[in-house]
């Protein structure tokens, strides 16, 4: 069996699991302006958001958290979240779904 080996460069920014045999699919998230992000939704699944620099404040049911560069949060399943980038430096993360495919259902 030979391993397959995909290249980022042909990737975008979003791996899709499905389309490589795998379980998870993730995107590579870069953010260089302070206030952006994505408005309130949720997923079907988990998701995991590793942290490699930055900082953005999440909000993640009823609760606001500032994560930053070095940590690692995991939104449960079916819990409503967002995020807004705070801070000047750049923020770049893994954003990990627990699925095959990304589901997104938006909220506002």
């Amino acid at each position: 069996m030979a391993i397959p080996v995909i290249e980022q460069s042909s990737l975008g920014e979003d791996f899709v699991g499905a389309a490589h045999g795998s379980e998870v699919s993730f995107f590579l998230e870069r953010i260089e302006r302070e206030g952006a992000g994505p408005r309130l939704h949720r997923h079907p699944y988990s998701e995991t958001f590793v942290i490699r620099s930055g900082a953005a404040r999440f909000t993640v049911s009823d609760e606001q958290i500032v994560a930053c560069g070095g940590q690692i949060l995991v939104v449960p399943a079916l819990v409503a979240h967002r995020f807004a980038v705070v801070g000047s430096e750049t923020y770049e993360a893994i954003h990990i779904h627990a699925s095959d495919r990304f589901i997104t259902e938006w909220l506002e």
